[in-house]
């Protein structure tokens, strides 16, 4: 199968993780990589043994077919359009944007143009996420009852070398960490209706305790702690806490309830990791996890899934309407604090198909 063209816009903190996943998928070709710091663009051409080339290089070159797009949040959707009035397909990472508007101006820009659009997280077609959505589909669990999910670190000051965007518009621990565990949801339960939520910003401040600037101040625009609760489609109802300000604590990332079981669902920002089920009655027991990609970080297998959509001519799932409809969930969470009052959500989304073994090692998908 003839491969897919890829030129790769941004060489951050992200990219590594791509690149290196990247080449266990037969179907795709990079053709460069490109960062406003052509410095930056060189050293991670040099690391990964891929050319280094330009923005304006990686738009104008035909053979380019998809603009993997890892610049920070505030300029995903600017590089999305410009890609797409290229002509080309582009997959970005999460957020699709950074409000609401500008996903919907990206999928609208998409669909007059007639191309793709694609967005991580892809981590719920890994292993484990792929095992529990098994566990679901089976009835195994009974009737949907509701679940948890919960993000609540002190923040990425301590890690990150570079964190001021966490704190910036776009940021947050809910357009940070919130695509991992809501897409995650959609594909268990399906679509979200309803969002309720509250939201507080404890300090305007924050140090940064990472090096090489440890002592920095950062200023903070966004909320840093979330609270709320998701009511699906299905009738399932989730409680949701996302946090950069919590010391610890003790909750699992995902639980999923049902009438007739419970089930413990891996961490939303890894592929892999154990799944557990109870039985009414019984204790929580390992489940089987039997799917591919339960061994690794796979970030791009999304990517690979788009690139094999295009050549077959069906759906991807890391798809579009899928993270536009996690990014409305998101900006719901803000809305209902500001307001006081339920939002309904208002972009239609279907269940990713369930990933085919069939991809396994970069293999064709149907």
């Amino acid at each position: 199968m003839e491969k897919v063209g890829i030129g790769i816009i941004g060489c951050g903190n992200i990219s590594g993780a791509y690149l290196k996943a990247m080449a266990g998928f037969d179907i795709l070709d990079i053709r460069g990589v490109a960062d406003m710091n052509q410095a930056v663009a060189d050293a991670k051409a040099a690391e990964f043994n891929v050319p280094s080339t330009t923005i304006d290089a990686l738009m104008d070159d035909p053979k380019v077919e998809i603009i993997l797009n890892l610049t920070i949040p505030r300029a995903h959707v600017e590089v999305g359009l410009r890609a797409l009035a290229a002509g080309k397909h582009t997959y970005s990472e999460k957020p699709l944007g950074i409000n609401f508007a500008e996903g919907k101006k990206l999928a609208d820009a998409a669909e007059k143009a007639g191309l793709r659009i694609g967005a991580a997280p892809d981590t719920f077609l890994g292993g484990g996420h792929q095992t529990a959505r098994q566990v679901v589909d089976s009835g195994e669990l009974g009737l949907a009852v509701g679940g948890t999910a919960n993000f609540m670190r002190p923040g990425h000051e301590s890690w990150h070398p570079n964190p001021d965007f966490y704190y910036d518009i776009g940021g947050g621990p809910m357009l940070d960490m919130g695509p991992y565990y809501i897409t995650d949801l959609v594909n268990l339960f399906g679509p979200v209706s309803k969002v309720a939520g509250f939201a507080t910003m404890l300090r305007k401040e924050r140090m940064i305790t990472s090096e090489p600037r440890r002592g920095d101040m950062i200023s903070v625009k966004v909320p840093t702690h979330i609270a709320g609760v998701l009511s699906f489609e299905n009738g399932a109802v989730v409680q949701v806490t996302m946090s950069f300000d919590v010391a610890g604590h003790k909750h699992l990332p995902i639980e999923i309830y049902g009438t007739e079981g419970t089930m413990l669902v891996p961490d939303p920002n890894f592929f892999a990791g154990p799944v557990e089920v109870l039985k009414k009655g019984g204790e929580f027991a390992d489940h089987p996890v039997t799917e591919p990609y339960a061994d690794g970080n796979y970030r791009s297998l999304g990517l690979a899934d788009m690139a094999y959509g295009i050549r077959n001519n069906r759906p991807h799932r890391a798809s579009g309407s899928l993270a536009l409809h996690v990014l409305e969930v998101m900006e719901a969470f803000g809305v209902a604090a500001e307001t006081g009052r339920t939002v309904d959500i208002t972009t239609a989304t279907e269940r990713p198909e369930p990933l085919s073994a069939s991809l396994f090692n970069g293999r064709l998908g149907r």
